[in-house]
């Protein structure tokens, strides 16, 4: 990843916009910017949130607060805990996510 024609500056998450996303179970809340063709995420998952579907957008990902499993559509599982990261490039592997505590992340795609 090239990172260009950004200058430098701050976010106050807390002063971002929330969206809610459902999963099959549970709602994600998301608060986003978009610089040029990235994306960067504050992400806060409910306890018992389950996502809807299988997604195949690449990411890099760190986990703040909680648990969050991730289940691969090759049957492999991964559970990240605070200070845990993970990353997959776009149309690689099919991943989704899960947490029965909930979980706070970081996310730039």
């Amino acid at each position: 990843m090239r990172i260009t024609d950004l200058p430098f500056g701050t976010t106050d998450w807390s002063q971002i916009e929330s969206t809610q996303h459902p999963g099959e179970r549970g709602v994600a809340h998301w608060r986003t910017r978009q610089f040029g063709a990235i994306r960067v995420r504050m992400v806060e998952y409910s306890p018992g949130y389950f996502a809807d579907h299988w997604c195949r957008k690449g990411h890099i990902l760190l986990c703040l607060e909680g648990e969050l499993h991730t289940e691969l559509d090759d049957g492999r599982g991964f559970t990240l805990r605070p200070g845990m990261s993970y990353q997959v490039a776009d149309e690689a592997e099919a991943h989704r996510s899960s947490t029965s505590s909930g979980a706070k992340l970081f996310i730039v795609d």
